[in-house]
């Protein structure tokens, strides 16, 4: 989807009602020696979340985020908060973009919006680019990668890099546990017995939190961005839920997206991930490159795993709830319910898990 922008006209509008006049004249004004050049708009997604749009002008090109359209919660989609962070973040972790310039005057578009360093790379989602051949032992250099920058993050010191206030780590797992029951509360839609068995036994077997760190909070392969040759990895993106809190519910969430290739099949479909190919390291594999890398012991994650399913599945519920009520007619979304129960059953039997 490509927008253009000759700069002559007062409204040029693009399907999300970016007012495409309206940025270049701000942009004009705000960055030195800005091109006198016609703007192209390319929108790389769509959906709840941030809208991200690709922009350029001439030579010289960025990215540019701003909330979605309609009414949004408190707190939710804080611009200056996200741009905030990937400022305070890029110099002790380069793989995320170099924040621009921050823009509150809602007056220009309509909402805030921020302004940010385009970041080249492939992204893997559940199949490889076509016509190109992939080794295993390819699969296995990024897995290590994929571990490693994880291992990288979770030991920036965020009060060095002033991220302090970013986020409560003082009972985190305690709010994720209830947060997450709480909402799913507010979006039921059929009865899942697991529900019940799952969340009695999270709230009665909250581990105390002995370590805290910068969290990415949504870790997986396809919110990176990857070497032509799929062995590096050039970004990690999409840091609207980043904050500070207990790095091993941040490794249980990479590893509960890290499926592999013996998983039931109910789970592979219900996350279905690239990384059920063969040449992908293990979940093990994976848990013991972390431990070398932070020369930190794990402890048992079945905690930790179970949350992560439990929270997996609320998410989608959510979603189904939005199909379910008619606020969606996406027919992607009418089959979720499965996946759901399939997300709550697997968090039933992580209970148990020698992980």
């Amino acid at each position: 989807m490509n927008y253009h922008s000759t700069g002559q006209e007062n409204q040029i509008l693009t399907g999300d009602g970016l007012n495409l006049f309206a940025v270049k004249k701000y942009l004009s004004e705000n960055i030195e020696n800005f091109p006198n050049e016609p703007l192209e708009v390319e929108q790389f997604s769509t959906g709840l979340s941030n809208l991200t749009f690709l922009i350029r002008s001439g030579n010289w090109e960025a990215v540019l985020r701003r909330p979605p359209n309609g009414p949004l919660p408190p707190k939710a989609h804080d611009m200056k908060r996200e741009s905030d962070f990937l400022e305070k973040l890029h110099p002790y972790f380069p793989f995320v973009p170099k924040p621009y310039l921050l823009c509150q005057n809602e007056s220009v578009i309509g909402v805030p919006f921020y302004i940010m360093e385009r970041k080249i790379g492939v992204v893997l989602d559940e199949t490889f680019p076509p016509n190109q051949e992939v080794s295993k032992e390819q699969l296995q250099k990024l897995s290590y990668q994929v571990v490693d920058t994880l291992a990288e993050l979770h030991q920036v010191n965020f009060e060095e890099a002033g991220l302090s206030d970013f986020g409560y780590a003082h009972g985190f797992l305690e709010r994720q546990v209830h947060g997450w029951i709480k909402r799913y509360k507010q979006v039921e839609t059929h009865h899942i017995s697991y529900f019940e068995k799952v969340s009695n036994w999270l709230v009665n077997n909250i581990p105390l939190t002995s370590d805290s760190a910068i969290i990415h909070n949504d870790y997986k392969l396809n919110n990176m961005l990857l070497s032509s040759d799929l062995t590096e990895i050039k970004a990690v993106l999409d840091w609207e839920i980043a904050t500070i809190g207990d790095p091993i519910f941040d490794l249980a969430g990479a590893l509960a997206y890290w499926i592999q290739e013996d998983d039931p099949e109910s789970l592979k479909e219900s996350l279905p991930s690239i990384t059920a190919t063969p040449g992908f390291i293990s979940r093990n594999e994976f848990l013991n490159q972390y431990e070398l890398k932070t020369k930190k012991s794990v402890p048992a994650l079945n905690f930790y795993m179970t949350l992560n399913y439990f929270k997996l599945a609320i998410a989608l519920q959510q979603i189904y709830y939005r199909w379910k009520i008619g606020q969606s007619e996406d027919e992607r979304f009418k089959n979720l319910d499965q996946r759901v129960t399939n997300l709550m059953k697997h968090a039933y039997e992580m209970i148990s898990s020698k992980l």
